[in-house]
């Protein structure tokens, strides 16, 4: 009769944390197939509409939305930064770029509010003011989830040992923001630039 020896609590958590991380990742598929599916949704209705902009609407300011962008883009460079740091055990300058991103995302959110704040047709204005609320706005809802998910890393990264079993919260974390990202570059590209 054999027996096994029981594997270090670290080395459990790991193995758990692989499998958090798949897990995470079939996830991040998922969400993209929703995108992808609202992306295919928005084409095909502004390519086979006969008036695409609702009545006294000309197009869309861009302006504004492309400094938005680039804040928002920017933040993923701010949070590999803070994973730099963190795998060095800097958890100060872990810290400090992780809020730096969370505060991008905020700036991003705060910016679509006041874009919204100043256009001239609602949610209800046709397919073009249902579509563009509803492809900004579940969007925004990502990032408002990422800037909670990356909150809940930050305040756990004052709780003594909870690294020792892997760091796959903040990894998961960071991953999720660089799918927000890029969701929204498809997205500026698709409703700002794409406005003929």
């Amino acid at each position: 009769m054999t027996t096994t020896t029981p594997q270090p609590l670290a080395e459990h958590g790991e193995a758990h944390g692989g499998h958090n991380m798949t897990g995470f990742i079939i996830f991040l598929c998922s969400e993209s197939v929703i995108f992808l599916a609202f992306f295919s949704g928005y084409a095909l209705l502004k390519l086979s509409a006969l008036n695409w902009l609702p009545a006294g609407v000309e197009g869309l300011e861009w302006r504004t939305p492309l400094i938005n962008t680039v804040v928002l883009v920017s933040s993923s460079g701010t949070i590999v930064l803070a994973e730099h740091f963190k795998a060095k055990d800097k958890l100060w300058l872990f810290r400090g770029f992780w809020l730096l991103t969370m505060a991008m995302g905020s700036y991003f959110l705060y910016g679509q509010a006041v874009e919204w704040g100043g256009l001239q047709f609602g949610f209800t204005s046709g397919t073009y003011g249902g579509t563009f609320y509803l492809l900004t706005g579940f969007h925004g809802l990502h990032v408002a989830t990422g800037i909670l998910l990356m909150g809940l890393m930050l305040v756990k990264s004052f709780l003594p040992g909870n690294y020792v079993g892997g760091e796959q919260g903040v990894q998961a974390t960071s991953l999720f923001w660089h799918f927000v990202d890029v969701i929204w570059i498809v997205l500026f590209l698709l409703i700002y630039v794409w406005q003929g």
